[in-house]
């Protein structure tokens, strides 16, 4: 990469960057802003149009699957346990009641 970025200085004609290699962010854009054709060195990894498509479908598929899923646990916890345990509670307290008024 050292290679690269000094072979790119001495093309674009920035002699006295070459010793000064401390900065690799700066001298980047000095280098992207230079020239005709202007290097552009990105820490970003370039990824091909089909790749960022399956990835935008792979990211909607986990966030509908998550949405799936906290549907159900919704429908099971608030419509069916919820409502069962409330029977349930009604269920013993009637027949405690219906216990103790018939003795």
């Amino acid at each position: 990469m050292t290679v690269l970025i000094a072979q790119s200085l001495e093309a674009t004609g920035n002699y006295r960057y070459l010793n000064s290699m401390t900065d690799i962010t700066d001298l980047s854009k000095i280098i992207a802003s230079k020239g005709d054709n202007p290097l552009i060195l990105s820490p970003v990894n370039l990824q091909s149009q089909e790749d960022l498509e399956l990835e935008r479908k792979l990211r909607e598929l986990k966030f509908k699957q998550e949405l799936r899923k906290d549907w159900i646990l919704f429908i099971i916890r608030d419509v069916v346990i919820f409502p069962a345990a409330i029977l349930f509670i009604f269920a013993v307290s009637g027949y405690s009641l219906f216990t103790q008024i018939h003795r």
